[in-house]
């Protein structure tokens, strides 16, 4: 694997964590990230089951994301009135550990940025494969040719834009969007529902949190401003206390709205381009994109590392493990368990929360699928270190 180099388009989970293994193995690691710095805050990300929490601690962090970890405390579901209906367990949300996801971006970049070259505030425009690499262009840097690229840049990946086609061809709408708002601290941490419309403040995800129900609407993804004033129309009307979290948006220092979203991919490569984590296998809030996006860094590298470099042996390979563990990501329908169509699924959701026994068996299903892959030892099988 010397002498291999890659450019990663991303510096969120999925790009430094493959960096990571790349660098470990031999590559010259490159990655390229749009945002000025790694992104701080955000909400909470989680791991669970014994797959995930190996990963982390073979690439040596899991102590330092335990330090780190937000502790998954208990939500209460409340009415308009401020009563408690139910509680949504830190379990359920929070899994083995959970960390906020800027925190986690931040402990990587930290891992990596001694083995790797990151190039902050600069995006790919073109890629053009040859027989020997893959020509790439960028924004700001000057143009350089790589053995191999991989897109882990999102559920909106540029890469697999320029790659595979239009985004049009493979997200599909879910129904639903959410946005995150620092709106300042919450005494209680609680969540709020009507028909379609989701509230949360003082939890792991935000200090306000927002899913609503919506057909697909067009705005430009830059424009904060135009993206709060979406927010607020959603909200027109709601009870509680969210009358005045939306009259305090305007002040909002940090806020993200995107939509729910699912990746649809008959395949995660292309040639010598190859997709990780949300870009290839995404589904918004679905509870496993953390996860995957670990695991599928450790076992798209450890196939890489085990095939010496040739990509058409390593990517038929990473296709072949992955594709049944990345499936988990398909099932999850978050926009209608978190905002509930109607007053009567609102309370069937509740119930739910109520019912310690039917929530031990859903806890316990959803590790079976956190764990549904065997995980080779890359890293001893390659020789190298473990």
């Amino acid at each position: 694997m010397k002498n291999t180099t890659v450019l990663i388009s991303g510096a969120s989970i999925a790009g430094p964590a493959l960096a990571y293994w790349l660098a470990r193995y031999g590559c010259t690691v490159t990655v390229v990230e749009k945002a000025p710095g790694t992104r701080p805050g955000g909400q909470a990300v989680d791991f669970r089951g014994a797959t995930h929490l190996t990963v982390l601690r073979r690439m040596g962090i899991l102590e330092e994301v335990r330090r780190l970890q937000t502790g998954g405390a208990d939500q209460d579901i409340i009415d308009g009135n401020g009563r408690r209906l139910a509680v949504m367990p830190g379990s359920f949300t929070g899994g083995d550990v959970e960390i906020l996801r800027g925190d986690l971006a931040a402990l990587l970049y930290e891992t990596t940025s001694g083995s790797c070259e990151y190039l902050f505030g600069d995006s790919v425009t073109s890629l053009t494969e040859t027989s020997g690499g893959v020509h790439v262009t960028f924004e700001r840097a000057a143009p350089r040719t790589f053995d191999l690229v991989v897109g882990a840049d999102g559920i909106h990946s540029n890469v697999r834009r320029l790659a595979f086609g239009p985004e049009s061809d493979y997200v599909r709408h879910l129904g639903h969007y959410y946005a995150l708002a620092r709106l300042g601290g919450a005494e209680r941490s609680v969540m709020y529902n009507e028909p379609g419309r989701l509230v949360a403040v003082g939890g792991p995800k935000a200090s306000a949190f927002f899913v609503f129900a919506s057909e697909r609407l067009d705005y430009d993804r830059e424009d904060t401003a135009e993206q709060k004033r979406i927010l607020a129309g959603a909200y027109q009307g709601a009870g509680w206390k969210v009358p005045g979290l939306i009259a305090r948006l305007p002040d909002a220092d940090e806020f993200y709205l995107d939509s729910l979203s699912k990746v649809e991919m008959d395949r995660f490569t292309k040639g010598r381009v190859a997709l990780l984590g949300d870009a290839a296998y995404g589904n918004t809030l679905s509870g496993f994109g953390s996860g995957l996006a670990v695991v599928g860094a450790y076992v798209l590298a450890g196939e890489l590392a085990m095939a010496g470099g040739d990509h058409r042996v390593a990517f038929g390979r990473y296709e072949d493990a992955f594709r049944r563990y990345a499936g988990v990501a398909r099932r999850a329908t978050a926009g209608a368990f978190l905002a509930p169509p109607t007053w009567g699924r609102i309370r069937m959701r509740n119930w739910m929360f109520k019912r310690r026994l039917l929530l031990r068996a859903m806890l316990r299903i959803t590790d079976r699928f956190a764990t549904n892959i065997d995980l080779r030892a890359y890293e001893s099988l390659a020789g190298t270190v473990s």
